[in-house]
């Protein structure tokens, strides 16, 4: 046996490390406030020229915001970006009073989820929270339609490759044959004949599409948007 002082400091040792394990394992609070400049830019732009009712939105993350074509690719159907960069599913969900509520719109393009897993959420927390997404929307606005545009793997982020594919069977699996929800499959949209994200469809920051990424993008979601 150990002498008494040594198992003592062992005992102390061992109640510090499980500590340590405990706080690591609480998640960290999330902070909505962080994106109040980019609600109140979203109202200020609406004071200024309010988007139609019964528009195509498309919210979500970095994806959505930086997709400057968007208008162009969907001509003439009306569309409203209000993607907000390195959001998550519960962001979208805590401003849709004021980033979809009010626009009424008849369809709802998500693109999120990424954020989620790369800040440590278990692919099982994010469907939970796309679960809260759609009743809270479907509360407010249940003729809406909610279509899942999936993740696709990105060079910077090939790592969670596999719990992106995880989550998005999961979302699919919960949306099939549920009214006013659909799925768009855009996992292989980015991969090359080997299998690796094609980097001539990516940013230098390999994280976020270029002009010919958002192309494909379109393509995909297009004959979705005009059915």
């Amino acid at each position: 046996m150990l002498p008494p002082l040594r198992r003592f400091l062992a005992i102390l040792i061992f109640l510090f490390a499980c500590g340590l394990q405990a706080v690591r394992a609480l998640p960290a609070a999330h902070d909505f406030a962080v994106w109040e400049p980019e609600m109140a830019a979203f109202e200020r732009a609406d004071g200024v020229k309010a988007p139609p009712p019964g528009a195509v939105l498309f919210i979500g993350s970095s994806t959505i915001r930086m997709w400057a074509s968007l208008a162009q690719d969907f001509a003439p159907v009306a569309v409203i970006n209000r993607g907000f960069g390195g959001s998550e599913i519960v962001d979208a969900t805590q401003f849709a009073p004021r980033v979809i509520f009010p626009y009424a719109p008849r369809a709802i393009y998500l693109r999120a989820g990424g954020n989620d897993l790369s800040h440590g959420r278990e692919v099982e927390a994010v469907l939970a929270d796309f679960k809260d997404f759609v009743a809270s929307v479907h509360a407010k606005l249940p003729s809406t339609d909610i279509i899942f545009t999936s993740l696709s793997p990105s060079p910077a982020r090939w790592q969670q490759k596999d719990r992106e594919q995880a989550l998005n069977r999961l979302v699919a699996k919960f949306i099939q044959g549920k009214p006013h929800l659909r799925y768009i499959e855009t996992f292989d949209l980015p991969l090359g004949p080997d299998g690796q994200p094609r980097p001539e469809l990516f940013l230098a920051d390999k994280l976020h599409f270029n002009a010919e990424g958002y192309k494909l993008l379109a393509a995909r979601v297009r004959p979705d948007l005009t059915r």
